[in-house]
């Protein structure tokens, strides 16, 4: 038993779903609500954010779907979404903040290069940990999951209370730190710093390779 208790452990396909976390219109365009009616000037602050997201983490996401899909891993979605249109649905937290993405909003919208394709489920959510307002754990128990691979935005909010939460629950989490981004680099490194005792950490390249291994050379 005590050979099994390690995070480091390889992926296996048929017990692996992919979670998306949050990549969506509001948080990941420059004309989504959570920047829309800012000032130039007061955008030119999230320069970085989206320089990563457009050149590192969305065709990072891209090759990992591609990747899972090939081997038969699970790829699956949340969005931040209210379940009505005034958003009374909301938890506490995101009404306090303001949050509110109409149900079938352009908010909720997941950028075309990073689509679900044919039946990959979406699970709206309206708190930060996906775990806390939607049914996933009873989904993934149903799929077989035991490994979550996490990736998405923000690192450091959304991002990392589904690592925790999807620990707590026994998922295996192996989160795709190249494949995630929030406003600085400096939140970005204190986060996967944070996160490091609750699951393993694999950029895109080597979880690929890993993904594409044939099953006699996992160990």
């Amino acid at each position: 038993m005590a050979a099994f208790l390690s995070r480091e452990i390889a992926l296996v396909p048929e017990q692996t779903v992919f979670l998306i976390v949050d990549v969506q219109q509001y948080s990941c365009s420059r004309q989504g609500g959570m920047f829309r009616g800012r000032k130039p000037v007061a955008m030119a602050a999230f320069d970085y954010y989206f320089e990563r997201l457009d050149q590192m983490v969305l065709p990072n996401i891209v090759r990992l779907q591609a990747a899972c899909r090939a081997t038969g891993i699970e790829v699956m979605f949340t969005v931040i979404e209210s379940l009505t249109q005034d958003g009374r649905d909301r938890g506490l937290d995101y009404k306090i903040s303001g949050f509110n993405i109409p149900r079938g909003s352009a908010d909720a919208k997941i950028p075309d290069a990073v689509q679900p394709l044919g039946d990959e489920m979406t699970i709206p959510k309206t708190s930060s940990s996906v775990f806390n307002s939607t049914c996933i754990d009873y989904i993934l128990r149903n799929l077989g999951c035991r490994q979550l691979v996490i990736c998405g935005v923000l690192s450091d909010q959304c991002v990392e209370s589904a690592v925790r939460d999807a620990c707590d629950l026994n998922y295996l989490v192996t989160l795709v730190p190249d494949a995630c981004a929030t406003y600085t680099a400096e939140r970005q490194l204190a986060s996967l710093n944070t996160i490091t005792g609750y699951c393993r950490q694999r950029d895109t390249d080597a979880l690929i390779q890993e993904i594409n291994r044939k099953p006699e050379m996992i160990g």
